[in-house]
Parts: C-alpha cells; structure tokens; sequence
C-alpha cells in the first residue's frame, strides 16, 4: 500500500485528499450521496496506480554517445533508442537521462506511447569545460496513467562514459630533432640523427632497381652498391609531467596539463614514438600513445610527492629526446632532472610559473641549471603564451644544429652536408652524415 501511495503524482494525492474529506463530511452531515463520491475519489487515484504498477512493459534501451572522447569546451551526441519488444502498446512515457552536474541539465522527454514492436529515438547534446571522466545514464521512464494520477519510476542499467580531455592548443609543426629509430633490412635498431655505419649503401641484391645503384660507391668498391633509401624512420620522445601540488598553483596545474596534452598530441601528429612519464614514473600505455595521454590527462589530479625521483629514474632508462612539463624546482632537482638527458639527444623545458618575484627567481635559478647541462628552457606564465614559447624551443634547437654541424629537426638536408664534410671528406661521400644518401650527393657534387 505505502509502495502505491509513493506512486501518486501531485494530482492523484489531492484527489486522494478531496475524496477523505469529502467521505468524512458525508459521515457527519450525514449525506449518502457526499460520501459515495468522496469513496470514488479516492478510489480512483489507487485502482489507476495498481493498474500501472501491474502493467509489465517490456523495454529495452539503446544507448550511443558520438564522440566518446571530447577536448573541454566542446560538444558531443547522446542518441538513446526505445524499443518497446512486446506486443502491448505503453502509455505515456515520462523519460529523464541521469546526467552529472557538470555537464548540464538533465534531458527531460515526454513520449505520448509505443505500439507493439515499434521504436522512439530521442538526442540531446552534452559537454563540459571541466576535464573528467563522466558516467552518464541510467535512463529512468516514468509510466504514467491517462488521467495523470499515478507515476511509476523504471530504470534502464545500460549507461555511456564521456571522457573529457584537457584543451588542445595547436602548436608549431615543424618536428623536433631527437634519435631515430629505424625499420631497416637489418632489423630494428636505434640510429643517432648525426648517421652510423647501418646507413652507408649496401650491396646490389637480385631485385633491387638500377635507379638506387650508387655510382661512386659502386667505383670504389669494385661491385654494385645501393641506396637504403626504404629505410623507414621514426623518432623518439619521452614526454614529461611534473604533478607535485608544491609546484604549482590550482591555475598554473590546468595549464601544465593542457601544456602536456597539446605537446602530447603534436607529437603523435608528427609520427613520435612517444611515452609519458610522470614525477610517479612511467604511465602504462594502454593502446596509441595520444589515446592513453588523453585518457590518463582527462583524470589526473595534483600529487602529494614531494620529489620527482621515480619519474627521473623512469627518464634515465629511455633514450631519445625529453620534453618536460615543469612547475617550481629545487635547484638539486633542476640538476637531477637535467642528468637525465642521454648523448646528444635534446632535452626541452616548459617552466610554468607565476609572475610572483619570488617564483621568477627561483626558477630563473633552475632555468640556468638546465640550460647549462645542454637544454632548452622557456618559461610560460600563462595559457596564451605556450605557442609562441614552443616556437622558441624549435628555433633555438634550429639555431644549436646549424651552430654545431648537427643535424636538425627530422635529419635535415643541410645538417647533414655540414655532418658529411667534418667526417667524410676523404671519402667524398657523405652518404652516412644523416641517413639520406641522396642529401648526401647533391652536397658532394
């Protein structure tokens, strides 16, 4: 009984209400006639809600959400589907989507009835500024009577996951120099940018075309050579993030985290064969590297570490380039950090600080440690500010390749001549400078 009066809209009550009062005045008075409308008054509302409560509609709920995965600040489709697989035609159907706060109001949809075997289809859109990971659903159907009195609440199990990444902020590009990981017939293996002996042309094979023969190799050798100019590249990053709550401002964090999702994406665009790494050490990946960045960034939360020494040790044990998403550091931990850049391969700094004096000169501190162990260091105080300081990094590492005679973002053609004329001017031939035979000849000829 109390189940059905729970049932009872807002109208079934009051009539519930009249049909007492009107019973009990008719007992008084005594009138016959008061009181049989005051028995059928409340009669009604409680034969409507067992008639409901008895009625087994059989429902079954189709959910799909286009995209699943979203930056902040913009949008995606719920579309759910109602199928009504018995052959009884439902009443009127008050549906109501479970929504979290932050992704807005919840849907509201009013569905006059479905006919046996038929279907409704109803969309909304939803989105949030706040990155996350949020569940959406179950869907809830309200099973009303004609007459509005009674309301029964169903629920569907079935629900969607939104996940919502940090803001991505198109960057330069151009790649940035870093080791090379090379598909080559001799199988995988790492080749520095500068070239190795891997990359010098090989012997003529049955099959290979005569446009790939290497005239001057073939002359000083006695026998055909070839090109390896199928050698398939790929360069290597290590993408860091420094979550320490002590390094940062609750504003400064958002920002580091958009910093590291808009690197992150860049270097999957630019065929980067990346990982990332936190101050508590390596994130498993779990499928593309873009794909676990975002999921992983969509849900990270400041840290209570007060060192980044796993995240560093994880650092050491890889090579390639390391580009670094940093708050405030120590300067031992600016040392530390800085050790871990292997040979030649780059190491980029993105320090986020406040304007605050006193922030500015701890990191102008650490910004000088790094630069002197070989990276390249630009500060961002705020959100506008990181294109125009990712440009920097990639013209300053253009500026350090020409300087030094070392090859460039990607292995470029006039690094390589440059590489090819310190190391094989005897030979004349400066197939091995950067890994492209062909650079190599037009800067011999």
């Amino acid at each position: 009984m109390r189940r059905l009066l729970g049932a009872l809209t807002v109208r079934g009550r009051s009539f519930v209400a009249a049909g007492f009062a009107a019973a009990a005045c008719g007992l008084f008075i005594p009138e016959v006639d008061l009181l049989r409308i005051g028995c059928l008054l409340m009669a009604l509302p409680l034969l409507s809600a067992a008639g409901a409560g008895r009625a087994r509609y059989r429902l079954s709920c189709e959910r799909r959400l286009v995209p699943p995965r979203l930056p902040a600040g913009q949008s995606s489709e719920q579309t759910i589907r109602l199928v009504n697989v018995s052959r009884l035609r439902t009443g009127l159907l008050l549906c109501e989507d479970t929504v979290p706060y932050a992704l807005g109001s919840r849907p509201r949809f009013v569905i006059q009835g479905i006919g046996g075997g038929g279907r409704r289809e109803f969309r909304y859109q939803l989105g949030s500024d706040t990155r996350g990971k949020y569940t959406i659903g179950p869907l809830q159907v309200r099973v009303a009577d004609s007459f509005g009195l009674v309301s029964i609440m169903r629920a569907f199990s079935s629900t969607s996951t939104l996940t919502v990444t940090p803001r991505i902020i198109p960057l330069a590009q151009p790649p940035l120099a870093g080791n090379w990981l090379g598909d080559s017939e001799h199988g995988r293996r790492s080749i520095a940018a500068s070239g190795e002996d891997d990359v010098a042309p090989r012997a003529y094979r049955t099959g290979d075309g005569l446009h790939r023969v290497h005239w001057r190799s073939t002359a000083r050798h006695g026998e055909l050579m070839v090109r390896r100019e199928e050698q398939y590249w790929r360069n290597t990053a290590s993408l860091f993030l420094d979550t320490r709550r002590s390094a940062y401002t609750d504003q400064l964090f958002e920002l580091a985290v958009t910093a590291t999702a808009s690197i992150g994406v860049h270097l999957a665009g630019e065929g980067f064969d990346a990982r990332f790494v936190t101050d508590a050490g390596e994130v498993p990946r779990q499928g593309a590297f873009r794909d676990t960045l975002l999921d992983t960034l969509a849900v990270i939360r400041q840290s209570r570490a007060s060192s980044v020494g796993l995240g560093i040790e994880a650092l050491s044990g890889a090579s390639g380039q390391i580009v670094a998403v940093l708050g405030l550091m120590t300067d031992a931990e600016a040392r530390e950090l800085a050790a871990a850049r292997r040979g030649t391969a780059p190491g980029l700094a993105l320090l986020l600080l406040p304007t605050d004096r006193s922030w500015a000169a701890r990191g102008a501190a650490c910004a000088q440690i790094m630069t002197g162990a070989g990276w390249r260091v630009a500060t961002v105080p705020d959100g506008a500010r990181l294109p125009a300081a990712w440009r920097e990094l990639n013209q300053a590492g253009a500026a350090m390749a020409f300087a030094g005679g070392a090859t460039g973002a990607g292995g470029a053609t006039g690094a390589g001549e440059a590489t090819g004329a310190g190391e094989a001017t005897g030979a004349g031939e400066a197939t091995g400078a950067g890994g492209m035979t062909e650079a190599g000849e037009v800067s011999n000829a």
